[in-house]
């Protein structure tokens, strides 16, 4: 699936590089550009895209003032110098606000949240679809590969990366376990030792203070122990 993009923003060079990090995502397709918020204006009133990567001050109409006049469907992603419009910029219904310099895993961040979010409203309009949520990790510097999180196993923290294992692979993705796990559904993953995050559908036994997954026995810590036992247990009588 091909999600059609605009950027506007009146600085040509952060236009050139929002264009890269699209370019980089190939469920993403650029469209057009705008270095002004009136030309864009005119745009909206005749076609429509999906996601709009859009700069607060523009001279003449600023981001803002464009966001409360169009008529579009498309998810905004509100990009800028400036910290102090971010209220503003969701009381508008922007999706998501990135603050420049913009480093690509908060972009990849924002655009794998509003695939998710769009895929949700696609499988809520098709109730017959199976559901198999994914998330998009880097695993190089060029390559972003998809995982599906009902693939997931375990998430290994390696010092500033970590290792998703999956059932058939494994990849090295540079982050940290925590922010890594923040984004996962809470329902579905469990931090269980500084080291590592589990799929709690992935547990085949649990014995003392270890659980097994696959043949491989994971350390829980001391200060988990108590809520991956309680969580667990909560889970099994639900």
């Amino acid at each position: 699936m091909s999600y059609k993009v605009a950027i506007i923003d009146d600085e040509p060079l952060a236009v050139k590089v929002i264009k890269n990090y699209v370019e980089q995502i190939k469920e993403l397709q650029l469209v057009t550009t705008f270095t002004n918020a009136v030309d864009a204006s005119s745009f909206f009133q005749k076609e429509e895209v999906d996601i709009v990567f859009l700069d607060i001050n523009m001279p003449v109409m600023s981001g803002l003032d464009l966001l409360s006049t169009i008529n579009s469907n498309a998810m905004v992603v509100i990009t800028t110098a400036h910290e102090n419009y971010a209220l503003e910029s969701y009381e508008l219904q922007a999706i998501d606000y990135l603050v420049k310099p913009i480093p690509f895993p908060r972009f990849l961040k924002a655009v794998n949240r509003i695939i998710s979010l769009k895929e949700g409203a696609k499988k809520l309009e098709s109730p017959s679809a199976v559901e198999n949520p994914s998330i998009f990790v880097k695993v190089d510097k060029k390559k972003l590969q998809k995982v599906y999180l009902d693939d997931i196993t375990v998430i290994e923290s390696l010092k500033d990366y970590i290792r998703i294992k999956t059932k058939t692979n494994q990849h090295i993705v540079h982050s940290t376990l925590t922010s890594f796990t923040e984004e996962l559904p809470q329902e579905k993953f469990l931090r269980i030792h500084r080291s590592y995050t589990i799929a709690i559908d992935k547990i085949d036994a649990i014995e003392g203070n270890s659980i097994e997954i696959g043949g491989t026995r994971y350390t829980i810590g001391r200060s988990y122990i108590n809520e991956v036992k309680s969580k667990i247990l909560q889970d099994s009588f639900n």
